[in-house]
């Protein structure tokens, strides 16, 4: 697998854990992407851009409107890789303006064999 990190600029998100009044809960590190999304689920279909990414999730900026607890098929257009990475089922964790959060709650093992390499990638290039 090609090196994905070559292709669009990385860094980590800095967490807000140490301000008492932020409901963060994040646990494993995000970095900062730019690529290309598709959802489709809850007779919606819909396509956006990822623009950040964990293990655990993603933000997705998108005109498309969600409702929190929505599920999602997703399809991660990450350049590098031969095909989109596919998560079977995301849940939308929050909703803000022209984006959403979704947490990876069901992907197949290769796929996240597939995600863990791009986020080392992602990490190696900071």
């Amino acid at each position: 697998m090609k090196r994905v990190s070559s292709f669009f600029k990385s860094k980590p998100v800095e967490s807000t854990l140490e301000q008492p009044e932020s409901d963060e809960r994040r646990v494993q590190p995000r970095f900062t992407a730019q690529f290309r999304s598709t959802f489709s689920g809850n007779k919606q279909e819909g396509q956006g851009r990822t623009v950040d990414i964990s293990a655990g999730g993603c933000k997705i900026e998108s005109e498309m409107k969600v409702e929190q607890g929505a599920k999602f098929e997703c399809r991660l257009h990450i350049p590098g890789l031969d095909w989109p990475l596919r998560v079977d089922e995301a849940i939308v964790r929050w909703v803000g303006t022209n984006s959403f959060g979704l947490a990876f709650s069901r992907m197949a093992p290769d796929e996240l064999v597939k995600l863990t390499s791009v986020l080392t990638d992602l990490e190696r290039d900071e």
